[in-house]
């Protein structure tokens, strides 16, 4: 059964790396085997929001989606760590991140479905 996790991150408080990061992330710049690394991670969506300097993600993922998983294959990790090392220029981590730790899993709240 699909599980949904939502994350937060911060980006650096600069308005050109802030527009380079968006273009980064639209369709037509996504790296194939970023993506690819991603579905063989059984994460079945994403979709990542903006507003100022912090984003939030959110991942619907299946039942063999492991966090800690490393790529399935030498170009997948290759391509992993070029990506990983090339958004570091653009993020930062929120203070209660673990060192070395981007993106921080958020707590759910509220739930209108639970709601009187």
């Amino acid at each position: 059964m699909p599980k949904r996790i939502c994350l937060a991150l911060d980006l650096v408080n600069d308005d050109a790396l802030i527009k380079e990061y968006i273009e980064h992330h639209q369709p037509q710049n996504a790296w194939p085997q970023i993506t690819q690394n991603m579905r063989e991670n059984d994460i079945l969506d994403m979709e990542i929001y903006h507003v100022g300097d912090r984003l939030f993600m959110i991942m619907e993922v299946g039942d063999n989606f492991d966090a800690n998983k490393k790529a399935e294959t030498p170009i997948g990790v290759e391509k992993e760590e070029a990506w990983q090392q090339l958004m570091w220029k653009f993020q930062k981590a929120l203070p209660q991140a673990k060192p070395g730790e981007k993106w921080v899993e958020m707590q759910k709240i509220y739930d209108l479905k639970n709601a009187l």
